[in-house]
């Protein structure tokens, strides 16, 4: 009776090792079959990280509209690694002027080198990443003008930057905002201009559902007067807004006179760059400090 009994179970262990060897073989087809379509899936996601775009909205009055003179040549080529929203609201390739899509800005003449181009190209060679620029800028404007409740103008300055924006959301992600605007507030109204700007700000991020996006501030030209205590107003923006920062002026070289508050060529680039250098930092993680 026990050699029956332990043949019987070694007859019963055979079975349950033949059924754990045939699971495991289904197992194994199932894994080759799907393999596949695996890689392929994976493959598909892959192209369509790669195909998303890093999104920036330039924002503000001239100098970030752009005033340093242009040359031929910048309007002929295609700014590698960088896509700019039309007036389509759809990404094309970016050529300068980058404020020609505004769909705020004044006549097109006056849309020059802005610091959209020492940034973006600054920003893609570091990082590799496509840059998608939403340049929504219009020159001689008070912040009063940008806030959302304004009726200083039709369209609405706000209104159409957060439109725009959204429909750059479609292709990408919304990096940060960078703003540079303050010669129509250096004077009486400066003592209002950081609570101006923070609503500003607060209502950005509210309404693009960008709650901690980095907002970037640049300082005014500093061969003017009235630029003085505007930058030591800027410089603290970040004791006001979270995740904010500031980008210096200084070395920015003066388009025509100590009267104008335009930047040059040089100075709209080299200002530019020093946006790309808090947006490396800030988003990508990356120190271009020297």
């Amino acid at each position: 009776m026990y050699i029956i009994n332990g043949t019987t179970q070694k007859i019963e262990e055979m079975r349950n090792i033949k059924q754990i060897l045939r699971l495991l073989s289904l197992l194994c087809l199932a894994i080759v079959i799907a393999a596949p379509d695996c890689e392929a899936k994976g493959k598909r996601l892959g192209r369509q990280r790669a195909n998303k775009y890093d999104i920036y909205l330039m924002i503000g009055q001239s100098n970030m509209a752009g005033r340093g003179r242009l040359l031929a040549a910048d309007t002929l080529k295609n700014i590698e690694g960088v896509w700019l929203l039309n007036d389509k609201d759809k990404p094309e390739p970016a050529r300068n002027p980058l404020n020609k899509y505004s769909s705020i800005r004044k006549k097109y003449g006056m849309q020059q080198m802005s610091p959209g181009y020492g940034f973006a190209t600054k920003v893609h060679s570091k990082t590799g990443r496509k840059i998608l620029l939403v340049h929504n800028a219009r020159g001689g404007t008070s912040i009063s003008w940008w806030l959302p409740d304004s009726d200083h103008a039709n369209p609405n300055y706000y209104s159409e930057a957060v439109r725009r924006t959204r429909k750059a959301m479609k292709y990408g992600t919304l990096r940060a905002i960078l703003w540079h605007q303050g010669c129509a507030d250096s004077g009486k109204a400066l003592p209002q201009y950081m609570g101006r700007l923070k609503t500003l700000v607060e209502n950005l991020r509210r309404d693009l559902k960008a709650k901690d996006v980095p907002f970037i501030a640049g300082e005014l030209a500093y061969w003017r007067k009235s630029s003085v205590k505007f930058n030591k107003t800027i410089r603290t923006i970040s004791e006001h807004i979270p995740n904010s920062d500031y980008v210096s002026a200084e070395g920015c070289g003066m388009l025509k006179n100590e009267k104008d508050p335009h930047f040059s060529r040089e100075g709209e680039v080299l200002l530019g760059e020093r946006y790309a250098d808090k947006v490396l930092a800030l988003v990508y993680g990356i120190s271009t400090a020297k």
